[in-house]
């Protein structure tokens, strides 16, 4: 595996929540359907996740995994593009996050901004525990195994990702130090030829010695153009560069994706837990039903009142599903009385049955079907393992475990 392949990788996960709802397509699978045409990617199940806050309820696989899933396919996730997977069906996942604890500092958990966060938004639940203390960890682990060089998370999990890059880091300091790792490297450096060899060490010191991160980010571009070393004179190099030893691990990067700005039903972020969503598979007689009982600016109390879009949650919805001349329309009337609530509502309503028509019809040829998506899982399964032996292979050479 070649820090090549690595930024050419993707790796993103969904917890098994069941049917998938607007939210989840815009703030997620749409990026995801975007990401297949242009990395490598691995989109995986991550039901281990889950049991760290649902721990005792058996039911929320059995169905949510290929429900979840066939939106997944019937939204436009190829699997001839990527790799689709359930993570318990790879527990290279779990041998990997067991090595790795044994040298993560404990106050690196407890200092993940979600780790108390969570523990105060659910409040009712035990969480006290062991697995969601290293849940963070774990996803760590899910990015390493596969060495993934780009992770699509909003803001909010950029931490996260700091995170498994110290990881990789410290892993690759305390085990990337190979006997003679300095003699090796700077024989590498010898191969490349008197020019590149001269550019990357005046590169590597810019860096070291002045912390020059756009002489770093030169420095490896110009590792990946090298024809003339081998890969592992390529990790030992990438390595090296940063003052560490062989790069065993993958540092991967933060691949930010807008917030989704869908609301729910009722203007807050549309969310299950606050019951004010519209699934992936709604009956599309229902959704106008939804969409005409969604609350209104307060102050058009009659249909002559005049109101104002900005504090009307249907007006959040109009910025994302219409075009600019019926967001026009939309504001004027509002704000003239002359058009009524369900008027501005029709629009909405008949522009979300239009995008969700085609999927629901994908989705329908699936459900008659299931085995077929429990084959596709089955080859991703396959194809994740796969990957995940090689780096497993060269953390158990590295950590000694693997000479008996």
């Amino acid at each position: 595996m070649s820090t090549v392949d690595s930024q050419q990788r993707v790796l993103s996960g969904m917890r098994p929540t069941g049917r998938l709802h607007l939210g989840h397509m815009h703030g997620v699978l749409n990026n995801w359907v975007k990401l297949q045409h242009e990395y490598e990617c691995f989109f995986f199940v991550a039901d281990w996740h889950a049991l760290t806050t649902h721990y005792g309820d058996a039911t929320i696989f059995e169905n949510n995994v290929l429900d979840m899933v066939i939106d997944w396919l019937a939204v436009g996730v190829n699997p001839g593009s990527a790799s689709l997977f359930v993570q318990s069906r790879v527990p290279e996942h779990a041998e990997l996050h067991l090595l790795l604890s044994m040298l993560t500092p404990l106050g690196w958990l407890e200092r993940v901004p979600s780790y108390k966060d969570q523990q105060e938004k659910l409040h009712e639940k035990e969480l006290d525990t062991y697995g969601f203390l290293g849940y963070p960890l774990l996803q760590a682990a899910d990015i390493l195994i596969y060495r993934a060089g780009h992770v699509p998370v909003g803001a909010d999990q950029v931490a996260h990702v700091e995170l498994t890059r110290e990881t990789a880091r410290r892993f690759n300091h305390i085990y990337g130090r190979e006997p003679g790792f300095e003699a090796a490297a700077e024989a590498a450096i010898a191969k490349m030829g008197k020019k590149s060899a001269r550019l990357y060490n005046s590169l590597r010191t810019a860096f070291q010695e002045q912390g020059d991160h756009e002489a770093l980010e030169k420095a490896q571009a110009l590792l990946r153009e090298q024809q003339n070393i081998s890969l592992g004179d390529r990790e030992r190099l990438f390595g090296f560069l940063e003052g560490g030893g062989k790069m065993i691990l993958a540092e991967p990067q933060a691949l930010l994706t807008p917030a989704s700005k869908m609301p729910g039903l009722d203007g807050q972020k549309m969310s299950k837990s606050y019951d004010n969503t519209i699934t992936l598979r709604e009956p599309l007689e229902q959704i106008a039903k939804k969409i005409s009982t969604m609350p209104t600016d307060p102050a058009r109390v009659r249909l002559t009142d005049p109101g104002d879009p900005n504090k009307c949650p249907v007006w959040q919805l109009h910025e994302v599903y219409s075009d600019e001349s019926t967001r026009e329309w939309v504001n004027a009337g509002c704000r003239s009385a002359g058009i009524g609530c369900l008027e501005c509502k029709k629009p909405l309503s008949d522009a979300i049955v239009a995008e969700l028509e085609p999927i629901q019809l994908r989705a329908a040829q699936y459900e008659k079907d299931p085995d077929v998506v429990r084959s596709i899982i089955a080859e991703g399964c396959e194809t994740a393992r796969e990957t995940a032996r090689e780096t497993l292979h060269d953390v158990r050479s590295a950590m000694g475990l693997t000479s008996w």
